[in-house]
C-alpha cells in the first residue's frame, strides 16, 4: 500500500482559509512585541553611600599607582639608558613581558599564582600591585623618550659645572623631560584609571565591584551601569581639567633647547 502525502490529503481552498483565519487571529501587539521598560533608578540612589566609597576605592588605586609607577617608570628608563648592561637587560625583559601581556593575566598572577608559593596578600594589594608594575613598564618607556630628547650639550654643560651625576638627571634631564612627557604621562593616567575596572574580577572593592554587587541584588543592570560610566567619565574629564591646570602652573616656562 502506498502512502499519499498528507498535502494530497488536505483539501487546498481548506488550508487556505485555515491560514488566513490564522494571521488573522494575531494582534498586532503580539506581532510587533515592542519592549516597554521603564527606568527605575530607586535602587541605585538609594545606594549611593556604597557608590561613593567604591569611587574614593577607584580615585585612591589610580592615585598611588601611578605615583609609585612613575617611580619605577623613572628607575627603569635611568638603567635602560645609563646603566649597566646586565641592569638594562632586566629592564628590558621587563617591560617586554608586561607590554606584551595582557593586564588581566598580571592581576591573576599576582592574586592567584604568587599564593601557592606563599606570598599571600589581600585583593587590595594585588590590585595595587599589579597597576604599579602595569603602569612601570608603560611609563619607562615615556620616560625614556623623554630623557633621549634631552640635547647632549646641556648634559655635558651639566658635566662642566662640576654637577654630580645625580644632579644632573634631576636638574639638567629629568626635568625638561618630564615637561616634554607630561600629556602622554597624564593620558596613561586616565588609561590606568579606566583600566582599573579590572581588579573587581579579584573582588577588589572599587566602583566596578560595587556595580555588579548591586546588579546582583537588584537586577538593575541597566540603570546601575549608566550611572557608572557617568561616574568615569566625570572622573577622567575632572582629571583631564586637573592635569591642564597643574601642567600651566608647574610647567609654564620657556623651553630653551
Amino acid at each position: 500500500m502506498v502512502l499519499k502525502p498528507v498535502s494530497h490529503i488536505l483539501n487546498r481552498p481548506a488550508m487556505k482559509c485555515f491560514r488566513s483565519a490564522a494571521h488573522q487571529s494575531e494582534s498586532p501587539s503580539e506581532s510587533s512585541s515592542p519592549v516597554n521598560y521603564q527606568f527605575q533608578f530607586d535602587a541605585v540612589f538609594a545606594a549611593w553611600p556604597l557608590l561613593l566609597k567604591g569611587t574614593w576605592i577607584t580615585i585612591q588605586l589610580s592615585l598611588v599607582a601611578t605615583l609609585l609607577g612613575l617611580v619605577v617608570a623613572i628607575f627603569c628608563a635611568w638603567g635602560k639608558t645609563s646603566g649597566p648592561s646586565w641592569l638594562r637587560f632586566i629592564v628590558n625583559a621587563y617591560i617586554e613581558v608586561i607590554r606584551n601581556t595582557p593586564f588581566l593575566v598580571q592581576l591573576f598572577f599576582f592574586f592567584f599564582a604568587l599564593p601557592s608559593i606563599g606570598l599571600r596578600w589581600s585583593p587590595y594589594t594585588a590590585a595595587l600591585t599589579a597597576m604599579v608594575v602595569n603602569l612601570g613598564a608603560y611609563a619607562a618607556e615615556i620616560v625614556r623618550a623623554g630623557i633621549e630628547s634631552i640635547p647632549k650639550g646641556q648634559i655635558e654643560a651639566g658635566r662642566a659645572l662640576n654637577l654630580k651625576a645625580w644632579e644632573i638627571f634631576r636638574f639638567v634631564i629629568i626635568k625638561p623631560a618630564l615637561k616634554a612627557i607630561y600629556p602622554a604621562l597624564t593620558s596613561q593616567f586616565i588609561l590606568l584609571m579606566l583600566s582599573s575596572a579590572v581588579v573587581s574580577v579579584i573582588s577588589a572593592d572599587d566602583l566596578t565591584s560595587v556595580a555588579s554587587n548591586l546588579q546582583s541584588q537588584t537586577f538593575r543592570s541597566f540603570e546601575i551601569y549608566i550611572v557608572v560610566a557617568a561616574i568615569y567619565l566625570a572622573l577622567a574629564l575632572s582629571f583631564s581639567a586637573l592635569f591642564r591646570t597643574v601642567y600651566r602652573r608647574a610647567f609654564n616656562y620657556p623651553d630653551r633647547r
